[in-house]
């Protein structure tokens, strides 16, 4: 396996080239950047030519990967939304982030494949995905990039038997689950969705969740909420996982340095970097 962290982990006005810096420095391999519209945004939309070059040379210098792009768009221009013109916003989104991640070498992007609404019925919002998803294939495929269909709280694909059979309908090899760990603790168990996703997974999120807390206030650093982590690493092995290990947790506001250096020996002790498949 192998060791990255989200940019978002990092503080909001810290720039992105200092965050690769910082995540070298702290033993990371790579760093997930994230494309957003915000002025501190590691990758800005409405600035792509002007960031990537820059950010491949960074990433070289300081001799760190990213393996992966993120971002926050989908929720405000999701693949299923009731307006065409917000669904065709959202697939132009990820078609640029397949061209950033060819560009940056990146060798996936997450993709949140739709939102059910009190206007977007659940069996309407499958089928548009599928077909949204089934699209962007295509240009994953050319691009040889892969999407990663991440299980997120949009009430949507609420169990693995459904997001192993959407995956399977789509069916494009380059299109796979990103798996987020803390994401499901408050309605099922994860190492379970591992199980059922085995081969389909490309990519994990990692965080802790309390139960008692149960809404998005529960999400809270590695160890300190109800993820059993030795269920969680025995369930990778027995399905050979060898990709990216990804912390996704919110930065404090008052040393954030201690949490990100925290982060990084928890992963340590967490998983084993030790055999990378490279």
């Amino acid at each position: 396996m192998r060791k990255g962290i989200n940019a978002w982990c990092f503080p909001n006005e810290m720039d992105l080239i200092e965050i690769l810096g910082q995540a070298k420095m702290l033993h990371f391999e790579g760093v997930e950047i994230n494309l957003s519209t915000a002025p501190n945004a590691g990758l800005r939309l409405d600035q792509l030519d002007e960031d990537l070059p820059v950010i491949k040379k960074a990433a070289e210098e300081f001799q760190i990967a990213i393996p992966s792009i993120s971002t926050d768009l989908l929720w405000k221009y999701p693949l299923t939304d009731p307006d065409p013109t917000i669904r065709k916003k959202g697939i132009d989104i990820v078609k640029q982030m397949l061209k950033a991640a060819k560009y940056l070498d990146s060798k996936t992007i997450l993709v949140v494949p739709g939102v059910v609404t009190g206007e977007a019925s659940y069996e309407t919002v499958y089928y548009r995905a599928i077909e949204a998803v089934k699209l962007l294939a295509e240009d994953a495929e050319r691009l040889q990039v892969n999407i990663g269909i991440e299980n997120v709280w949009n009430k949507f694909l609420l169990s693995p038997l459904e997001m192993a059979a959407f995956i399977d309908e789509v069916s494009n090899p380059w299109v796979g689950s990103y798996f987020d760990v803390g994401n499901v603790i408050n309605f099922g168990y994860p190492e379970q969705w591992i199980r059922i996703l085995s081969h389909r997974i490309i990519s994990i999120h990692v965080k802790d969740f309390k139960k008692t807390v149960g809404n998005l206030e529960g999400f809270v650093p590695l160890l300190s909420g109800d993820v059993d982590w030795n269920k969680i690493n025995t369930a990778l092995r027995d399905i050979n996982y060898k990709g990216y290990i990804i912390p996704e947790i919110s930065p404090h506001q008052v040393h954030p340095d201690l949490l990100l250096k925290q982060i990084s020996e928890t992963v340590d002790s967490l998983f084993d970097f030790s055999v990378v498949n490279r």
